[in-house]
C-alpha cells in the first residue's frame, strides 16, 4: 500500500488516482514514519509537491538508510538539472512532474518491481486485499451485504476469502450465516506481539461455501480489550493467507472501525434511500476525506433501492458526490434467505440481488467475477476497470 506525503488536500485525490488501489495519504512526516513502522511490506513513498525540496530530500536521505527496500518518488511542479542531481544523491528513485499521471503510475510500478527483486524468490507472493464495509447508520443491511459480498468474492472457492466481524459489541455475521463458532477474536486478546497467520487460522470458523469467518466476541464487554494494535496485526496477518479479507464494521467511527479503515484497500459504503441515512453518509464521506481514508477507492452500494420512495439514483449521486457502484432492491427473498441461514448469493446465485453483489465484487476487485448468469458485457466492463494492482503480473 504505497504512501503519499502531501499537505495540500486539494492535490491528494489527483495524485492518488495515479497510484495503485490501497494507496494511503498522510499530511506529515511523523504519520509517514508511523505508517512505515506498521507496514513492513511497504515499497514506495511518494513525496508530494507541497513539501519544500530541502525537507523532501532529507526524508529521502533518511529512508535510504533506514528503509532501503522502500523507494522514494519525488513529485515536483518544476525541476531542473541541479534538483535532479541532488535528488539522485539523496537516494530518490524517480522524480516525476506533478501533472504527469502516467509517469507517476510507471514510477510506482518500477518501485514495486525493485521491491520484489530485493525480497528474492519469495518476494513475489501476492498479499491479500482488505475490503471494509461501512455505513454510519445502523439498520441499512450492512452485515447482510458484508456476508453476500464475501461469498461473491469467494465465488465458491475460486478465491480464498476471510470475513472478519469487527462489530465487536453486537456482531451478527455468525448468526446470519448460522455458524456456531467455538473461537472468536476474543481468544486473540493480549497476543499483539505474537500474532501470526497460523494462530489466527486456529480462531476461524469455516462456512460450507469455502468462506472463513473470524467471529465477533459473544459478549459486548470484550470489545474494550480488543485493541487497535491487535486488530491491525490480525488484518495484516490475514493478508498472508487470503486473497480478500472482508471486514464488517460497527455503524460508527469507533477505534475498531478506524483501524480497519486505515488498513483498507477498498471501502464499500452502504446507503439507503432515506434522507437521514443520506445525511449521515455524506458526513461520513466528508470525515473520510479529512482523514484521507480510501480516497479513490470507495464504492457506494445502494441498498433497498426502490423507485417508489421518491429519491432517484441520480439524486443520491448528486448528494453524495460519488457514483453508485451497485443497487440491491428490496426483496422478501433476501430476508428469507438471511433467516434461513443461507445468504442469497449462496442459495439463489441467479437472483437479481445476487447479481448485484457479483457486480459489486467485480467493481471492488477490478476483475470479472461473473456469477452464474452474468452477461458477457458485465465481464468486459469489469476487465475495463482493472488497474495496476500490487502483486499481479
Amino acid at each position: 500500500m504505497p504512501v503519499l506525503v502531501e499537505t495540500d488536500t486539494g492535490v491528494v485525490p489527483l495524485l492518488l488516482r495515479a497510484m495503485p488501489a490501497g494507496s494511503h495519504a498522510v499530511g506529515a512526516a511523523d504519520r509517514m514514519y508511523a505508517w512505515l513502522d506498521q507496514h513492513g511490506d511497504e515499497y514506495v513513498v511518494a513525496l508530494g509537491p507541497s513539501l519544500p525540496l530541502e525537507l523532501a530530500l532529507s526524508f529521502a536521505e533518511d529512508l535510504r538508510i533506514a528503509k532501503p527496500t522502500v523507494s522514494v518518488v519525488l513529485l515536483r511542479d518544476t525541476f531542473d538539472t541541479e534538483a535532479l542531481t541532488r535528488a539522485m544523491h539523496a537516494g530518490v528513485r524517480d522524480v516525476v512532474s506533478v501533472d504527469d499521471e502516467k509517469g507517476l503510475t510507471k514510477a510506482v510500478e518500477r518501485a514495486h518491481q525493485l521491491y520484489l527483486a530485493l525480497r528474492g524468490p519469495g518476494g513475489a507472493k501476492q498479499l491479500g486485499r482488505i475490503v471494509t464495509v461501512f455505513s454510519p447508520k445502523g439498520g441499512v443491511g450492512k452485515t447482510t451485504s458484508s456476508v453476500n459480498l464475501a461469498l461473491a468474492l469467494s465465488d465458491k472457492g475460486a478465491r480464498k476469502v476471510c470475513l472478519v466481524d469487527l462489530d465487536l459489541a453486537f456482531g451478527d455475521v455468525a448468526i446470519t450465516m448460522q455458524l456456531f463458532p467455538t473461537h472468536s477474536i476474543e481468544q486473540a486478546v493480549g497476543s499483539e506481539d505474537t500474532i501470526d497467520l497460523a494462530m489466527i487460522e486456529g480462531l476461524l470458523t469455516r462456512h460450507e461455501e469455502s468462506l472463513n469467518v473470524l467471529a465477533a466476541p459473544a459478549h459486548p464487554d470484550v470489545r474494550e480489550r480488543v485493541t487497535p494494535l491487535l486488530i491491525s496485526r490480525i488484518l495484516r496477518a490475514l493478508r498472508d493467507g487470503f486473497d480478500y479479507i472482508v471486514v464488517d464494521t460497527s455503524p460508527s467511527f469507533d477505534d475498531a472501525t478506524l483501524t480497519a479503515l486505515d488498513e483498507t484497500d477498498e471501502c464499500v459504503i452502504i446507503a439507503t434511500l432515506d434522507v437521514p441515512t443520506l445525511k449521515n453518509v455524506k458526513v461520513a464521506l466528508e470525515t473520510m476525506d479529512m482523514l484521507n481514508i480510501a480516497r479513490g477507492h470507495r464504492h457506494l452500494l445502494l441498498n433497498r433501492a426502490d423507485d417508489e420512495v421518491g429519491i432517484s439514483v441520480d439524486k443520491v449521486e448528486s448528494i453524495l458526490g460519488m457514483p453508485v457502484a451497485a443497487q440491491v432492491r428490496s426483496a422478501m427473498d433476501i430476508a428469507a434467505a438471511t433467516n434461513s441461514g443461507t445468504p442469497i448469493v449462496a442459495g439463489q446465485p441467479s437472483h437479481p440481488a445476487s447479481r448485484a453483489f457479483f457486480e459489486l465484487a467485480s467493481t471492488v476487485t477490478g476483475e470479472p467475477i461473473a456469477g452464474p448468469t452474468a452477461a458477457p458485457e458485465m465481464a468486459d466492463a469489469a476487465r475495463s476497470r482493472g488497474l495496476f494492482r500490487r502483486g499481479r503480473s
